[in-house]
């Protein structure tokens, strides 16, 4: 389509030269267009280059600026020269042909065609293109950033905006002020033909011309980036169920991205444009296929999955009926599930020859892909199917600028890949633009291990359990929409590891869920003790134990401020009271008194007073466990 504009926008400056372009093939330019932003973004993604939301949001804001400057000088122009409505169908009906009916024009006179559910449908079937930038927001879920929903809902209010606005709009404007005997020759561009039926003089209608091709070319090579990008992560999760083999997943040996899907899917874009000649109506056929049949699947989709996994959800379709004992009937979305499947039988029937080619497509892919996953279920004989691919970077000494994370940051320590609420609820608190998030385990050796040589092979300390545990980590990342930093540590003490890790990353804070084996208390003080053993100067840190019921304990390592209780101060503060009713020690304070009691405590626990003493301090420790419980 970009290509399209772009041969448009060439024929016009021709036009106005004099030098009319009488065999220039636009088709073959266009393809040929194509087949050059295909290899521009082939090669990003290959390499793994990040396309920042800033830019996207700066192609909208041009996209944006772009339309309402075309429905102003749209609405100029049908001032300087009124122009009627479009016929209105109430009254003169829908002038059916072979194109809008296909297989269904022998209706073409009958009954049905003139009913008006069968109108809607076969229209909405070929305007349903319009939306298709909403069944992108499912390709590119797992990119949406926290809060995701919040997001989402955002983007399908902005792009609902803009198909019900800009492209009806548009589509009323064009049979307005394009002339019937030229509108055909702007099917493939139709903006680029607005624009040169504009009121005003040849060069400003030109300039606009062109500042409407680079708006095309922006947003839709975007939108062929972003098929990529939705098209990777599909094939992964594919590939990651048991449905391809492994191999599609490996890692680029460079740039660790899964180059071999994208080699797949860049390489079918090319042999579609090349098949199709650039061919602008087949491949938005080929396209209203897929989305419309998405679309009405993914309804499917969810109505089922109200009822196998009838758990809490953040949102829900409106129009839900409460039929007791919890259940419910979700009207809503069987009602959108009907209108898309009925869209989906018309478009089936009336785009005759995107049918044949969709379903050709999906035959020979689902056979494909049967075949693909009975020989991958050979070939993982038992072994866990959904696990990420990881590429392992090698280093003896981490550090900030190795993992590229902030100093600040929050050290999570993860062992249990079934376990992971605390690394859930992390991520939910963390505004990970401001602070990075570590996810961390260490890989235990044996102590014989530490003598000689110390240095260890990628694949020595990254294994099928590290690959499980961290494919679990990631997956609550990505639902919370939020980047996490991966890391292995290979160590013969785990404590050591956690704090070692801590120093050289310069966190701020150690989170861990609780032991199987371990108490709070018991994790914080072996945690402590490896701090005691780090080498000067020792870090602050703090350490965060997680229970499974949402409560919190927080262990500070090394010297620190002691967190007095209610009682604690007040019995400081009437001890103080009682000092200083002496003017003698008037000028006395609170840190005293707490002075005089350690120095005292110190020496009593070297002299007979020491079982005594430990035994108050039992009673104390006994009773602060209560007051926690």
């Amino acid at each position: 389509m970009a290509g399209q504009y772009l041969a448009g926008f060439i024929h016009d400056i021709a036009e106005y030269l004099h030098y009319p372009l009488r065999y220039f093939p636009d088709n073959g330019f266009a393809a040929a267009f194509g087949l050059a932003v295909a290899g521009y973004f082939w090669l990003k993604n290959t390499q793994g280059i990040h396309e920042s939301s800033e830019k996207a949001l700066q192609i909208m804001t041009v996209t944006t600026v772009m339309v309402v400057i075309l429905l102003t000088w749209c609405a100029i122009t049908l001032f300087h020269a009124p122009a009627p409505l479009p016929p209105s169908p109430l009254r003169y009906g829908f002038p059916f042909n072979h194109e809008s009916l296909g297989w269904l024009t022998g209706l073409r006179n009958s009954w049905l065609s003139h009913t008006t559910l069968f109108i809607l449908l076969v229209g909405f079937g070929h305007s349903v293109l319009a939306m298709s930038g909403e069944e992108t927001l499912a390709q590119v879920n797992r990119e949406i950033a926290h809060p995701k929903l919040k997001n989402l809902k955002k983007a399908a209010v902005v792009i609902g905006t803009y198909a019900l606005l800009f492209t009806a709009l548009t589509s009323f404007f064009a049979v307005m002020i394009i002339p019937d005997g030229e509108r055909s020759l702007y099917f493939g561009n139709l903006i680029s033909g607005i624009a040169m039926h504009l009121w005003g003089p040849m060069w400003a209608r030109l300039i606009f011309h062109g500042f409407v091709v680079l708006v095309g070319v922006l947003i839709l090579a975007g939108a062929h980036n972003t098929s990529i990008v939705g098209a990777n992560g599909v094939l992964n999760r594919v590939a990651e169920d048991g449905v391809l083999t492994e191999a599609f997943q490996k890692p680029h040996p460079r740039y660790g991205t899964s180059y071999r899907i994208i080699n797949l899917v860049v390489g079918m874009q090319a042999a579609t444009i090349v098949l199709t000649g650039g061919n602008v109506f087949t491949l938005a056929g080929l396209y209203a296929f897929g989305v419309v049949w998405s679309f009405a699947l993914m309804a499917l989709a969810v109505l089922v999955l109200r009822y196998t996994e009838p758990a809490k959800r953040e949102w829900k379709v409106p129009l839900n009926i409460p039929l007791g004992r919890g259940r419910e009937l979700p009207l809503g979305v069987l009602l959108i599930a009907t209108v898309l499947f009925l869209t989906a039988l018309v478009n089936f029937f009336t785009k005759y020859q995107a049918t044949i080619g969709g379903v050709s497509f999906s035959l020979i892919f689902f056979a494909i892909f049967t075949y693909s996953e009975k020989r991958c279920a050979k070939e993982r004989a038992g072994r866990r199917e959904g696990l990420d691919q990881f590429r392992v970077y090698g280093n003896e000494e981490p550090a900030n600028d190795t993992l590229g994370v902030r100093p600040g940051n929050i050290l999570v320590a993860v062992r249990d890949p079934k376990n992971l609420y605390y690394l859930r609820e992390v991520l939910r608190r963390t505004d990970t633009s401001q602070q990075d998030v570590v996810v961390m385990t260490a890989r235990l050796y044996h102590r014989e291990h530490s003598f000689g040589d110390t240095s260890f092979e990628a694949r020595e300390i990254f294994d099928h359990y590290e690959q499980e545990l961290f494919t679990a980590a990631v997956a609550a990342a990505e639902k919370e929409g939020k980047p996490i930093s991966l890391l292995v540590v290979p160590a013969t003490d785990v404590f050591d590891a956690i704090v070692v890790t801590a120093e050289r990353l310069e966190s701020s804070r150690i989170v861990c869920g609780l032991s199987n084996k371990l108490t709070p208390d018991e994790q914080g003080k072996l945690t402590g003790d490896a701090w005691e053993r780090l080498p000067e100067p020792k870090p602050r840190l703090v350490m965060e134990v997680r229970l499974p019921n949402g409560v919190s304990r927080e262990y500070y390592l090394g010297p620190h401020l002691p967190r007095l209780r209610d009682q604690d101060l007040e019995l400081l503060h009437r001890l103080w009271l009682e000092i200083t009713s002496d003017p003698k020690f008037a000028g006395a304070h609170h840190y005293h008194v707490i002075a005089v009691a350690l120095e005292h405590m110190e020496r009593e626990l070297k002299n007979e007073k020491r079982s005594e003493l430990l035994q108050m301090l039992s009673s104390e420790l006994q009773k602060g466990r209560r007051e926690n419980e």
